[in-house]
């Protein structure tokens, strides 16, 4: 396994308030890793800067085998590169079907002209065929995105997302509101995509981290804490304090 992302030294602050500080980081491809933290730990900033989203004051973040700087990249130069983000509340076209939204995800050329032109490929048809296997939403294909589960709407924004062959798919509170069998299939959904890329999942749900089966960084004031199997990090004491209170 290769490091695909490396974070060093990574510190940005808004109004005075320090989010990241000095934050290092790295994930190897193919990797599946958890992020725990109490709330204000830098979460979502973390996931900012990986996307290009928010820019930090000091610190380097190299990407892929040349390691390039994403700190010089656009947000848009970033999702090209292979970073994938998936956001707590699923953001699917509700007034098309499954099948419309994969196929408006699928990598294709994205100019004007290469959208209206867009002809039904045999290929696209059998990449959208097997991305609704891998999601659970095969027979799903030809409803409308707006009559799915919460559950559903999650699945297919992952498989929107990895119609986008990401090398990198960071996916934000992907349990809440789900039933348990929701959760077992996302668990389950998570670690497959995990084999063949890395997948970062920020969680609060412990039961659900657990079923990740994976290493796990915990965050506290914008730095990493503790890092290892989730037994590990959760006997750690500095963790237990953070997370009890102190």
């Amino acid at each position: 396994m290769r490091t695909l992302l490396e974070m060093s030294g990574v510190s940005v602050s808004f109004d005075g308030f320090r989010a990241i500080n000095n934050l290092s980081f790295q994930i190897a491809e193919p990797e599946l890793r958890a992020i725990i933290g109490p709330n204000g730990a830098g979460k979502t900033t973390f996931m900012d800067i990986i996307t290009g989203k928010t820019r930090p004051d000091s610190g380097r973040v190299l990407w892929g085998e040349k390691s390039v700087s994403l700190l010089k990249m656009s947000e848009s130069q970033i999702a090209r590169a292979g970073v994938g983000r998936k956001f707590q509340k699923p953001t699917v076209f509700e007034a098309q079907t499954v099948r419309e939204n994969l196929a408006l995800a699928l990598k294709n050329r994205r100019g004007p002209f290469d959208v209206l032109l867009y002809r039904k490929t045999r290929r696209g048809a059998a990449r959208i065929k097997e991305i609704a296997e891998e999601i659970g939403l095969a027979a799903e294909l030809p409803r409308i995105a707006g009559e799915l589960s919460h559950g559903q709407k999650q699945w297919l924004e992952i498989g929107m997302l990895l119609a986008q062959d990401p090398r990198l798919l960071l996916v934000d509170e992907p349990a809440a509101g789900m039933t348990p069998a929701e959760r077992e299939h996302t668990t389950d959904l998570l670690r497959r995509a995990a084999r063949t890329r890395a997948v970062v999942v920020v969680e609060h749900d412990m039961e659900f981290v657990r079923r990740l089966n994976c290493k796990v960084t915990v965050l506290c004031e914008g730095a990493v804490l503790a890092e290892g199997s989730l037994d590990h990090v959760t006997s750690n004491q500095d963790v237990i304090d953070v997370y009890l209170g102190r």
